[in-house]
């Protein structure tokens, strides 16, 4: 049996694609996003024990070399978070599919379905396809959503089982351009852009969403060119534009601010002007 490693679950949700949902966010990314708003997704704890000395309710232990979490005991403070320095949180849990339904079974009269996010949920593909078999099986009425960077390639026959298994995918393009994604990233855009073209093929997309950073680049060439490749494929594909916010970032690793609504509503007239329908922005 395959299992998740969980960083938190949200019983509702109106953000995180269609209707209410459930919104399970797991633990562990392959991408180092310059303006990450949840650092303490990206790796899984090392077990360092900095963590330990710092919290304020000794919710936390070092024992036998790895650091304990009581939650009975946690007053969600985040203080273990603020000083880890290695971009993770000591409050991930290991939890079954089994484990999760019996959290989706205690809300499921009120929601729409779930959505997996992250980190970057492909990464933990197997143990997914488990959780979205069972969704179905117990649950037929809820929709199984990922929001995805783009970064595991989707589009190969080892994945199609993965695939098959969820509705929609919300996929997130950070840049169009190598040199500026690379900057954003550390990565190369490649496999987004496939993984892009792949979820349109199959009808898997939802929707696409990109995070305005002011200075970072040039957002309305960035605008331009998603919204006009996107519109020529699908035009209802909601494209939604989330604008820079300073909570949760890495203050040493990037400071902006928030973008105007002035600006942000002109990215919104660029993507309708390419022929995009449902454009949001939040």
């Amino acid at each position: 049996m395959n299992r998740l490693h969980v960083n938190k679950i949200i019983p509702f949700s109106s953000v995180d694609g269609p209707g209410n949902r459930m919104a399970i966010f797991l633990q562990g990314c392959n991408f180092n996003c310059l303006y990450c708003h949840n650092p303490e997704t990206i790796n899984l704890c090392n077990h360092c024990g900095v963590c330990v000395t710092h919290c304020p309710t000794n919710a936390l232990s070092l024992r036998e070399g790895r650091v304990i979490h009581q939650p009975e005991l946690c007053i969600d403070c985040d203080t273990c978070i603020n000083v880890c320095p290695h971009n993770s949180s000591p409050k991930v849990r290991s939890l079954s599919s089994e484990e999760i339904l019996l959290q989706i079974e205690s809300y499921v009269h009120f929601l729409s379905g779930i959505t997996v996010s992250g980190g970057e949920c492909t990464i933990q593909h197997r143990a997914l396809i488990e959780l979205f078999q069972s969704v179905k099986q117990h649950f037929p009425k809820l929709s199984c959503f990922i929001d995805t960077n783009g970064g595991v390639p989707l589009y190969t026959t080892s994945m199609e089982k993965f695939v098959s298994s969820f509705d929609k995918a919300m996929l997130d393009i950070k840049s169009w351009e190598k040199k500026s994604h690379l900057l954003l990233t550390g990565k190369d855009p490649s496999i987004v852009k496939k993984n892009l073209d792949f979820l349109l093929e199959e009808d898997k997309l939802f929707e696409i969403r990109t995070v305005i950073v002011p200075e970072l680049e040039d957002h309305r060439r960035l605008v331009a060119d998603i919204s006009s490749y996107v519109a020529k494929k699908n035009p209802s594909i909601r494209y939604k534009l989330i604008r820079y916010r300073q909570i949760g970032v890495r203050q040493q690793v990037l400071q902006s601010y928030s973008p105007a609504d002035e600006y942000m509503e002109d990215l919104s007239q660029i993507a309708k002007q390419n022929g995009l329908i449902d454009i949001l922005i939040i």
